[in-house]
């Protein structure tokens, strides 16, 4: 997203000379200064102090001349207090997988790179009945500009409710649509969920099992009801005793393997409604002595490192987690630059296939 500048920004000067001729002390300079003098208002002089992408390269370096030749120097305490806020950008977050939550902080530093702004990272436990209020400390203590929310505190409302009473910006994550488009990234879960019911079935697959996430997460729900959507297209019905919960963790896929392995009619094919259950099933799946794919195919969602990284390697839906934080600290950066985002950003899943699924075969 490009940003438009002011009128008076069109025709910045390098001059240090202020309008009517009047001369401006070196290290003795104001932003109204640098403003005045390089014919562009104090907002795009802000803009550069606080090295936002949205000002054209030319306003850019006309501005950055005159401070150099001012020796202006900005205060960072005193732009804080000026704001009213810090340069602190918060990533709270209650994921159980840990390779989400790294990916999603990757993003949001790619798009912080080269600002003032600092991550800061505020782990949380919804299942606390007092999780709002330490929300609430951190902020007092902290006084970030803004937070990032992935899923599933993304969709806390009493949470979204305080930070709008605090006055504190933030971008929500999550698999349904929660906020208005400059507070909103939205990832279409149910069309990844689709994507991998269609594929075992498009492979010949008709005894499928799910593990699927905590029934807390939207998530959870929008990717099982995808499936289940596409596996009916060709008549087939998800039985109630082929899903499982799996908690999104490692430990969770094994527990949920190992008992779908267990039953007298074992899963041809198993979704898993992340990576780190699919990894879990893995290990449950060769404990049985099966082999992956000729006996069981397995397919994960997330797209992690580790899917490429499994032997055979992971058929895998992909989210690109990274960008979807990238993405939102974007936002939130926009937000600092007094722009309002209009339109929704979503993200699509779409499916990887990889060596861990083939056509039934006979055991």
């Amino acid at each position: 997203m490009k940003h438009e500048a002011d009128p008076e920004d069109a025709e910045p000067s390098s001059s240090p000379q202020a309008a009517g001729g009047e001369a401006v002390l070196r290290g003795k300079a104001t932003i109204n200064d640098v403003a005045r003098l390089a014919k562009v208002s104090k907002k795009t002089v802000s803009r550069v102090i606080n090295e936002s992408p949205f000002v054209k390269q030319k306003t850019r370096d006309a501005i950055k001349a005159v401070i150099a030749e001012l020796g202006f120097t900005p205060d960072p305490q005193a732009r804080a207090l000026a704001r009213r806020k810090g340069f602190l950008i918060g990533l709270v977050y209650d994921n159980p997988s840990p390779q989400y939550v790294v990916n999603i902080q990757r993003g949001i530093l790619d798009a912080l790179e080269g600002t003032d702004f600092q991550l800061v990272l505020h782990p949380c436990d919804r299942a606390k009945p007092d999780h709002v209020a330490r929300i609430q400390s951190f902020i007092q203590q902290h006084k970030p500009f803004g937070l990032i929310l992935p899923p599933s505190v993304s969709e806390d409302e009493p949470l979204a409710l305080a930070l709008n009473e605090a006055d504190v910006d933030y971008v929500r994550i999550a698999s349904v649509e929660l906020d208005t488009p400059s507070r909103m990234i939205r990832t279409l879960d149910g069309d990844g969920g689709a994507a991998a019911g269609r594929h075992l079935a498009d492979l010949g697959h008709r005894h499928i099992a799910h593990i699927h996430g905590p029934l807390s997460f939207r998530s959870t729900h929008e990717r099982r009801a995808g499936f289940e959507r596409a596996l009916a297209e060709t008549g087939l019905v998800l039985r109630p005793d082929m899903a499982v919960e799996g908690g999104y963790t490692f430990e969770g896929g094994v527990a949920a393997a190992e008992h779908l392995l267990a039953q007298s009619n074992p899963p041809q094919a198993i979704f898993a409604g992340n990576d780190e259950m699919a990894t879990g099933a893995y290990v449950a799946v060769r404990r049985a002595g099966f082999r992956i794919p000729e006996d069981i195919s397995i397919v994960g969602f997330d797209d992690t490192p580790i899917a490429g990284r499994l032997w055979p390697a992971l058929t895998t839906v992909r989210l690109p987690i990274r960008e979807m934080g990238s993405a939102a600290a974007t936002l939130l950066l926009q937000t600092a630059d007094g722009m309002t985002a209009k339109k929704l950003i979503t993200f699509s899943p779409e499916i990887v296939v990889r060596g861990s699924t083939a056509a039934p075969g006979t055991r």
